[in-house]
């Protein structure tokens, strides 16, 4: 006698062999975050102005482009030429920058990185001077006063800081490096919440007119 065999449906689906688990590709380590300057300004600095002269002067800066004449530096088009996504601010100074030193690559650009303001404090229009020193003057008063004329308050902009510096973080997380053209306090205040959160300045050109600072993980 044989043992008797189940009846089996030809019509029955039949389970799916298993398959191994697709392996997903993660980076070892973040990529860097490097935060750049825009280049020289058009707008002439050889002046002396007054305190309301000075507001007017620095509405001109926002809007004006970059110097006639400038060549970016090699250190600068290598850094782009290695970045996975390159950023810029808004502004004309850090679009032109970024044109030129990104060699036609797609450049986002995003209000996100514009400069934090810089009202100067209402003063005597006998009180003059260069608008390198008014920008001093402002930025002391905006900073440890919050002196801000209706504009974007110092917390507004230490948490405009923060998100700019989690998009940045989200994408290094890929692997690949991000290059930004901003400006030279706002690039600061991203840079202090790229350290708060873990993040270390490996090269340091300060914040002089197309100037880098390069962040690791640390």
């Amino acid at each position: 006698m044989t043992a008797s065999q189940p009846d089996i449906d030809p019509a029955r689906p039949r389970p799916a062999p298993l398959t191994p688990p697709v392996a997903v590709a993660v980076p070892a380590r973040p990529g860097a975050i490097i935060l750049a300057r825009h280049g020289e300004p058009a707008l002439s600095r050889k002046c002396l102005i007054s305190a309301s002269q000075y507001r007017d002067w620095w509405a001109r800066y926002e809007v004006g482009g970059l110097l006639a004449g400038q060549t970016p530096p090699p250190a600068l088009i290598v850094a782009a030429q290695g970045a996975g996504a390159i950023y810029a601010s808004t502004r004309a100074r850090a679009r032109e920058t970024a044109a030129a030193v990104s060699g036609g690559r797609e450049v986002m650009v995003d209000a996100l990185f514009i400069e934090a303001p810089l009202p100067p404090p209402k003063l005597p229009e006998w009180f003059r001077l260069p608008p390198r020193y008014w920008g001093v003057v402002a930025r002391f008063w905006w900073h440890v006063f919050n002196h801000h004329d209706g504009q974007e308050t110092r917390r507004q902009a230490e948490a405009r800081a923060e998100m700019a510096a989690r998009t940045l973080i989200a994408r290094a997380a890929t692997g690949e490096d991000v290059l930004v053209f901003a400006h030279g306090y706002f690039n600061h205040m991203v840079g202090t919440r790229l350290k708060a959160d873990g993040w270390r300045l490996v090269h340091n050109q300060g914040f002089k007119y197309w100037s880098q600072r390069r962040y690791e993980k640390a």
